[in-house]
């Protein structure tokens, strides 16, 4: 994925730590399937998601970054999950931290292909047949099967 500008514009005024709001978007089909695309970065299957551009709504980010790197259509029905990310460096020298927000969303339109350059693959899978994935996927993917109130980390209260 292309650093995006404004990244590189408070990267100059505040250096390589960072920290970020990052989009995840489980998306379901009619059917149950989930979508997963494989990352050219990585080469590994993953869960869609990616960084909202400034004044961008979360929900409208995920709608986005789907329908950029899948062509899917979706709609964003209810935040599943809100978590801060451990720090991840990259080559570049960033180290950035991400406050994560997963939300579940319905496909409504288009064929599942790759759309961009971030994906080798793009694919649907019954949720019980699902490729190899990081459990960071797998957790988000269970919680936004289940009806359960949205995810927290209780345990930052106690």
């Amino acid at each position: 994925m292309a650093t995006p500008d404004f990244i590189h514009a408070i990267r100059a005024s505040a250096g390589h730590q960072l920290w970020l709001p990052g989009i995840t978007a489980i998306v379901f089909d009619d059917e149950g399937r989930v979508l997963l695309g494989r990352r050219t970065d990585t080469r590994k299957w993953s869960v869609i998601g990616g960084i909202p551009d400034p004044g961008e709504q979360p929900a409208a980010c995920a709608v986005r970054e789907v329908f950029e790197e899948t062509a899917v259509r979706c709609v964003a029905e209810r935040v599943v999950l809100v978590q801060a990310l451990n720090p991840v460096t990259y080559p570049n020298g960033d180290v950035c931290q991400y406050m994560d927000i997963t939300f579940r969303c319905r496909a409504v339109g288009g064929e599942a292909r790759v759309n961009d350059d971030e994906s080798l693959e793009v694919a649907w899978f019954d949720v019980d047949a699902l490729p190899e994935l990081n459990e960071f996927g797998v957790f988000r993917i269970k919680q936004a099967m289940s009806d359960a109130p949205t995810w927290f980390d209780a345990t930052a209260f106690s």
